[in-house]
């Protein structure tokens, strides 16, 4: 699958009528809220006494933001416009980006905020870095730019849901770098129900699936073994640039909604490491009734769907640093220092230390075996002339090397879960969703999307 605009129009965003801000009915405003289902499900209010994401920054690698739409205002930086130059926060036609911000740190309007979206990390700061077109990516190096500008900007969260189908080296470099600076990459699986898109699959990311409120996992939600969480993906209300709202089905809100977990994390846990944020994810997932039992990571699920609100408040171990993350391997000939060479902005820490544990350079070692020649060639004349038995071998020693046995993600066993995201019982299914074709998935007719009923608090929570 070909960059950006696959999971740009992931699921297929179905606006619910022409609401105006300044004149919508307060019903229909309420209703936007009411149909934010993950909010219910997360019990956000509780989650929000916890952590609202406050501090964190997180990157939003996409088409760029509408920074003036009302739930988001005050909340989204210029960021970096890597297709066009200047700022990324001023889009006023593609609606992706915006929606992902919103997902992850929508505040909403009115007063308290009670009007619009709100997203999962409402106190988090948005960095747009705007991505060039279809057409110019395979050319323009501009994933491996914009994560290194991310990175260098401040993110600690990198929000990815786009689509690539080849990932390059100098992609697979800036993936290192961020992964060296401690940053947390999540990418969307994709959204062809078939095989994981080659940039989530990549090494050192966290890969994202869809579920739907009953914690199913949704049909085109793509799948494989480097997946590792899954969050709500169907009927996903959010904000849009050009017009106010969107609701839309795919792995690119499942992946916002991951993000902003994660900053919800970081902001509550700044000791943590990237892989030990997403350590807590894993081990508080949940997984579907009847699901509890299987063999985890499960190439759909992954560990299961994250939920908030024990991520933030169970006692988990720290763990490893890199956690269940997969560090990205070196490859020789990648450039200084190979797949994970720092690039221009790195220190080469690692390749400074290479040299001097080898304790010679070039210079000393051609002189020294030239040397050994020379005295080999005189004990092989003294052998001869007296007839005696060799002593001469090879040098003793060799290159070194560095590593150790990768992480190996623990087990958490089965789940306990009263049922998926924290409700006592399965959510109530609106019915079966119309559906035309994959990335086109039509909810219904604006106000036939049914809000779910306030969440029952579930025991032990």
């Amino acid at each position: 699958m070909s960059f950006t605009r696959t999971l740009r129009a992931v699921g297929g965003a179905v606006v619910a009528g022409a609401l105006l801000f300044g004149s919508a009915p307060t019903a229909l405003a309420d209703q936007i809220r009411d149909d934010q289902w993950p909010l219910k499900s997360f019990d956000a209010e509780s989650v929000w006494k916890a952590s609202t994401g406050k501090g964190v920054t997180v990157a939003v690698i996409d088409v760029p933001v509408n920074g003036d739409h009302p739930d988001l205002k005050g909340s989204v930086l210029p960021g970096k416009d890597i297709e066009n130059g200047g700022p990324a926060n001023h889009q006023d036609q593609d609606n992706h980006g915006t929606s992902m911000a919103s997902v992850i740190a929508g505040h909403g309007h009115g007063a308290g905020g009670s009007g619009g979206v709100k997203g999962i990390a409402p106190g988090a700061k948005i960095l747009p870095v705007g991505m060039p077109s279809e057409d110019e990516i395979s050319n323009s190096g501009g994933l491996a730019e914009a994560l290194k500008y991310a990175v260098d900007n401040g993110a600690s969260v990198i929000n990815m849901s786009i689509g690539q189908s080849y990932v390059s080296e100098d992609v697979k470099q800036a993936i290192s770098y961020a992964n060296k600076k401690d940053v947390l990459l999540v990418a969307a699986t994709g959204n062809s129900g078939s095989e994981i898109d080659p940039l989530a699959a990549s090494p050192g990311l966290l890969a994202v699936g869809a579920v739907d409120k009953a914690g199913q996992v949704w049909q085109d939600s793509n799948y494989g073994p480097q997946t590792m969480l899954t969050a709500p993906g169907v009927h996903i209300r959010s904000a849009a640039a050009s017009k106010p709202y969107r609701l839309a089905d795919g792995t690119s809100d499942a992946t916002a909604y991951v993000s902003g977990a994660a900053a919800l994390l970081r902001s509550k846990f700044p000791d943590l490491t990237a892989g030990q944020v997403a350590n807590r994810l894993v081990k508080t997932a949940g997984l579907p009734p009847g699901q509890e039992g299987m063999k985890l990571p499960d190439p759909h699920y992954g560990y299961g769907f994250i939920r908030p609100l024990r991520a933030l408040t169970q006692d988990i171990p720290a763990g490893s640093k890199n956690g269940p993350l997969k560090t990205p391997k070196a490859e020789p000939g990648a450039g200084a220092g190979g797949a994970t060479s720092l690039g221009s902005s790195g220190t080469g820490g690692d390749q400074a230390s290479e040299q001097k544990d080898s304790g010679l350079g070039t210079g000393a070692i051609v002189g020294i075996a030239a040397g050994v020649l020379v005295v080999v060639a005189l004990i092989v004349i003294v052998v001869v002339r007296q007839k005696k038995n060799g002593r001469n071998g090879p040098p003793n020693g060799g290159p070194g090397g560095f590593g150790g046995p990768g992480f190996m993600p623990q087990q958490p066993g089965p789940f306990q879960q009263p049922a998926p995201y924290q409700h006592p019982g399965p959510y109530q299914q609106p019915g079966p969703y119309q559906q035309p074709g994959p990335y086109q998935h039509q909810p219904g007719a604006p106000g036939a999307f049914p809000p779910v009923p306030p969440p029952v608090q579930p025991p032990g929570q």
